[in-house]
């Protein structure tokens, strides 16, 4: 193997007898069998699925589930000053979770929030059937307002609430994209969750009525070698959709009908013809 190393939790086991951490700077350190990888594993396991540093997957998995967001860049600040990537990573575990019970072989791509580019995050999932990097919204600086929460001053706002997904005609597999969005917006509507259609302000729509939007030039879509969908959980600048969302119970069914949506697009779905027209690109 190069030197873009990953660990990968295969059977119970390592895929080799000597694996490699890869550091921020690219350095691998080899760490043997023996009581290192009885910690490691210990470790990982914790995460529900394979985890996967810098580089390729060592094997083909179903769907690579993205923690957006970083430690360094965490994202969004939420009403009550909790960041973005928290968020994101509770709920990608959950939605981990949900598609293991429904047998699928999962990877979870930056649960340690070291990613380094949004690039590598893609490339990291080279091999998986689909793509879903999970993601929180927020809104325009200047529809906030400042308030002051724990003793710290912060900013809200309540004018929007819900779940929304992405899509990239630069993908190499639109079609495929669309269809899983559309599947998973109808599930979670389906559960009773609301979509925001906020966003349509700035992102044309694939299809309105589960709030399926194009965002062609987000980088962990375009740069994806399968069919891939952004998702944004609901707007955590809301104050009462942040506890909602930070509600373990509100998670799991989430998450549940997140991986409903997907094992109807990638088990028994097939792209409509308008979904394949996509591929050309805008129109």
């Amino acid at each position: 193997m190069d030197d873009e190393r990953t660990i990968m939790h295969i059977g119970g086991g390592f895929e080799d007898r000597s694996v490699h951490i890869l550091h921020a700077a690219r350095e691998s350190v080899p760490v043997r069998t023996g009581r290192m990888k009885r910690r490691l594993l210990a470790a990982f396991a914790a995460l529900g699925a394979s985890f996967v540093l810098p580089g390729r997957l060592a094997r083909a998995v179903d769907v690579a589930v993205d923690v957006g967001h970083t430690l360094a860049a965490p994202g969004a600040i939420s009403a009550r000053g909790r960041s973005e990537f928290e968020f994101n990573r509770e709920l990608a575990q959950a939605v981990v979770r949900a598609l293991q019970q429904r047998r699928f072989d999962v990877a979870t791509i930056n649960a340690d929030g070291l990613v380094p580019t949004l690039q590598a995050r893609p490339r990291a999932a080279g091999g998986a059937r689909f793509f879903l990097s999970i993601h929180h919204d927020s809104v325009n600086a200047g529809e906030l307002q400042p308030w002051i929460w724990d003793g710290r001053r912060l900013d809200f706002s309540d004018a929007f609430a819900g779940h929304s997904l992405f899509v990239s005609r630069a993908n190499p597999d639109t079609a495929r994209s669309i269809l899983c969005a559309r599947t998973i917006g109808a599930r979670l509507q389906r559960l009773g969750f609301v979509p925001t259609h906020k966003n349509e302000r700035r992102r044309a729509y694939a299809d309105e009525e589960h709030a399926v939007h194009y965002y062609d030039e987000l980088a962990v879509l375009r740069h994806a070698s399968m069919a891939a969908v952004l998702f944004e959980a609901g707007v955590i600048k809301n104050r009462e959709e942040e506890l909602r969302l930070r509600d373990p119970v509100l998670q799991a069914r989430m998450a549940d009908g997140i991986a409903t949506g997907i094992a109807a697009c990638l088990r028994n779905g097939l792209p409509a013809d308008e979904e394949a027209g996509a591929d050309r690109g805008p129109r």
